[in-house]
């Protein structure tokens, strides 16, 4: 009897244990534009992890994206989807110093996103620095906003 209260206890602590895990890595913090612009400050994206975003398009798509200081020290930014993979609406995650498409599998060097465009990889987002922040132009997320008509 005791064993069986047991396996239920431990049930429910894998269950939580994994809620909040698929919780914290699908959480993506939203941004609201000023002046048509996103600033995040690059204090906050420069550990060498990939940060999530969400915004609300012109359209009222809700846009998410990632930005990620690879290892050559250059802060990306890319649309969290590709032109293969977009109607999962699954995205990628990190695993070191590669993203992985959570469709497929393909994983994507750091190094080469914003500089590979097409197929599987991320989908470029353009941005700049300025200042201390790192600036995507609403635009940009405009432009982009068929990746994402499928996330869910």
């Amino acid at each position: 009897m005791k064993t069986k209260h047991i396996v239920s206890a431990l049930a429910v602590v894998v269950a939580l244990v994994v809620g909040v895990a698929f919780f914290w890595e699908s959480g993506a913090s939203q941004l609201s534009p000023k002046n048509g612009v996103l600033e995040i400050p690059l204090a906050e994206i420069s550990d060498g992890r990939a940060h999530f975003y969400k915004v609300k398009a012109n359209d009222g798509t809700m846009v998410t994206f990632f930005t990620l200081k690879s290892r050559d020290g250059v802060i990306r930014a890319a649309i969290d989807s590709c032109d293969v993979c977009y109607q999962s609406g699954l995205g990628y995650y990190q695993e070191g110093d590669v993203m992985v498409c959570k469709n497929c599998g393909q994983k994507f060097a750091s190094n080469k996103i914003n500089i590979l465009r097409g197929g599987c990889n991320p989908a470029p987002l353009k941005r700049k620095i300025v200042g201390n922040n790192l600036v995507v132009a609403m635009k940009d997320i405009n432009a982009n906003t068929w990746y994402c008509k499928f996330q869910g």
